[in-house]
């Protein structure tokens, strides 16, 4: 027999929990909800009668959370209110209880455990009923049924008078919130191969509607086992599933962090420091080399801009999109996964694998009820975090589409089997794509060297081409740079499975390289300390500088020149500004913050904006692919067909369009460069061979 009962319990909370104990007690006396008290494990049960009670918990929780109950109710508080009915809670188990969700066997069930996931589902709240109360319809007389299962279990017949009439009476019956979820467990400990396994948690009473789909939690709680099967015909095998006991969230939103005083010290110290931009940058990716403006800017990403919402219920999104486009080999699936490790709330996907429902949101049937309920994609479990969309262009086009929604009004809209939901998205996009033809190619425009359409490509605020070009000097650094790295790898990996060859401190010595400035957790906190509390306002000057860089770029426009800037990129200045003043942590957006974004953004422009024949930038070119210049040719060459048509029965001939081009000062190759163009495009035909006629419109 163990040593728990109730009256070493109430000693236990008398010991260890007075001031929560009275906490409770102020809060059950001023009507307030919750009606738990939260124990730490590790801290208080394993000192208290030398861990033996503890680890009766664990063996036998059932009896030994009633004993634990029944003590709670028993320890005196200081206003003098009963405690009954209130829940001990433990969490923050020792390590060795800690059970993957594949590792729970037979050996487990009626144990207390903790399981560690990623919520997937959640079903809505509702109560259900403890015990049920059955009037007889003979002499009135009401019977108490305590219910176990998940169906209602009705009395045999009245105690009173033996009649077997009796209704159902809901209002007079027991019931407590309960609410089930699914667990998945983490994807980053599955082997090769493996499918990631889920299990379903019931919470009941204050735990209830406490987490949402995406969060990383910790769930403490008994292993239960029910047998498969419907109605009569059970199954011997069954399924198991956690009778939660307390919650720990792990990763939640950038806004949940847990930030101390000692956390605030440090995070303030790196906003003084000289070079915090540079800081910043050194500490994404280290491993790779080079891409300052790229890692720059995803730094502004993970900062994030201000959302604002106007008085006229307009609301302009803060998060900053970003694309990608490169080279094979340059390292753009590296910085993604890298992000993907320093963003508190991610989510990690590629193109090829996913569809829409996986990107939105997809209709599951309950099979314990029979509901339909929704279960959230890839863009709705990165809410308030970073969706990192690697070979986005790989994508098929109606998923794509899902994109569209969620990158501008951070919004997803769900009308399948029955529900109509608008669920929030409301996630920066860092994306990465490989030009079609395996390489950047410099003179073609880049919507015809990525297959997305131009809407979605104006939707990013800045689009970066990572060109891995020859260049002797940068070549070597690299080259030196991925060899250390290599180097350093090699030697841990000795160290680690091999007797110690090397001392730490050689080990060390190289790391430093490769080592990120600021510390990753460091760095975590710091962004959500930035997110959380400086909402940076555009000073006088700033709004200047942005205003004269974006008149001076639209006032180059003569009567027939391309346009080169548009109002989105006016909203992007604006918001990548915001991020670079949260950066410093500083709640007004200067001048010197629009300089270096103005400076990423033109370098951003003239990777993809500048058409390579005026050398002036175009913003056309970039997000649709015909440059203003080659719209302008393509309607003159249209011109002389139609002209020179009532001339030529069987078509114009090739030679005369040239011809006449010329005359209009379009050079030969480019006018059948054109025509090849518009008879792809349906716009022209050749009824025989080099012989060509408009396409007329019924």
């Amino acid at each position: 027999m163990g040593i728990s009962s109730p009256a070493l319990w109430t000693e236990f909370f008398e010991r260890y929990y007075r001031e929560e104990i009275n906490k409770l007690a102020y809060k059950i006396k001023s009507g307030g909800d919750g009606r738990s008290i939260y124990v730490n494990f590790v801290k208080d049960l394993t000192i208290f009668q030398e861990g033996k009670l503890g680890e009766e918990l664990i063996e036998n929780p059932d009896e030994v959370l009633q004993h634990a109950e029944k003590g709670l109710a028993n320890v005196t508080n200081i206003y003098g209110v009963s405690l009954e009915g209130c829940k001990p809670r433990f969490y923050s188990l020792p390590t060795a209880r800690k059970v993957l969700i594949r590792d729970l066997r037979a050996q487990h069930i009626g144990k207390f455990v903790a399981v560690e996931g990623i919520v997937r589902k959640v079903t809505e709240v509702r109560p259900r009923i403890v015990e049920a109360a059955f009037a007889c319809l003979n002499c009135g007389s009401i019977n108490m049924v305590q219910q176990e299962d998940s169906q209602l279990r009705q009395p045999f017949e009245c105690s009173k008078c033996h009649t077997k009439r009796l209704i159902f009476l809901p209002d007079s019956s027991v019931s407590v919130d309960s609410q089930r979820l699914k667990v998945q467990e983490y994807p980053e400990n599955l082997r090769g191969g493996e499918q990631p396994q889920t299990i379903d948690v019931v919470l009941e009473g204050d735990l209830a509607g406490s987490v949402n789909p995406g969060d990383r939690v910790v769930i403490n709680g008994i292993v239960r086992a029910k047998p498969r099967g419907l109605g009569q015909r059970k199954l011997t095998h069954m399924d198991l599933y956690l009778e939660g006991n307390s919650i720990e969230v792990l990763h939640q939103e950038y806004e949940e962090f847990e930030i101390t005083e000692k956390d605030r010290e440090m995070i303030m110290q790196l906003a003084m420091s000289e070079d915090i931009y540079g800081k910043i940058v050194r500490s994404i990716a280290p491993s790779i080399y080079g891409h300052e403006d790229v890692k720059l800017a995803i730094a502004l990403q993970l900062f994030g801009g201000v959302p604002k919402k106007l008085p006229d219920g307009t609301e302009i999104r803060g998060d900053i999109h970003i694309l990608l486009v490169g080279d094979p080999g340059v390292a753009k699936s590296q910085l993604l996964r890298y992000v993907h490790r320093i963003a508190p709330r991610s989510v990690y996907t590629t193109g090829k694998g996913t569809t829409t429902a996986g990107l939105t949101a997809t209709a599951v049937r309950d099979e314990v009820d029979g509901r339909w309920t929704l279960e959230a994609g890839a863009l709705v479990l990165a809410d308030k975090g970073v969706a990192l969309v690697d070979e986005i262009d790989k994508m098929r086009k109606e998923d794509r589409s899902a994109l569209h929604e969620a990158l501008e009004q951070q919004t997803i809209s769900i009308a399948k089997a029955g529900i109509n939901a608008i669920l929030r998205a409301r996630c920066a996009l860092l994306g990465a794509a490989n030009p079609k033809y395996g390489r950047f190619e410099k003179y073609t425009p880049i919507a015809e060297q990525i297959e997305m359409s131009p809407t979605l490509l104006s939707r990013f605020d800045l689009i970066f081409v990572l060109t891995d070009e020859p260049d002797e000097e940068k070549d070597r650094k690299l080259v030196d740079h991925i060899l250390q790295s290599h180097q350093l790898g090699e030697m841990v990996e000795r160290a680690k499975n091999v007797l110690a060859e090397y001392s730490e401190d050689v080990i060390r010595a190289k790391a430093v390289r490769i080592e990120p400035e600021v510390n990753p957790e460091l760095l975590r906190k710091y962004i959500a300390y930035a997110r959380k509390t400086v909402y940076p306002i555009l000073t006088d000057e700033a709004k200047k500088r942005i205003e004269d860089f974006y008149l001076s770029l639209r006032s180059r426009v003569k009567e027939n020149s391309p346009v080169p800037i548009t109002a989105r990129q006016l909203e992007s200045i604006v918001r990548l500004a915001e991020a670079s003043a949260r950066v410093r942590l500083s709640d007004r957006v200067e001048v010197e913050d629009v300089d270096r974004v103005i400076r990423i953004m033109e370098k951003s422009l003239m990777q993809i904006a500048v058409d390579p024949e005026t050398g002036e930038i175009d913003i056309d070119l970039a997000y649709s692919g015909t440059s203003k210049r080659q719209r302008d040719r393509i309607m003159v060459i249209k011109k002389i067909i139609e002209n020179l048509e009532p001339s030529y029965e069987k078509g114009v001939p090739e030679e005369e369009i040239l011809a006449e081009a010329e005359r209009e000062g379009i050079e030969r190759s480019r006018a059948k460069e054109i025509l090849s163009k518009l008879k792809q495009h349906g716009e022209v035909y050749t009824p025989r061979y080099g012989h060509y006629r408009l396409v007329t419109k019924v």
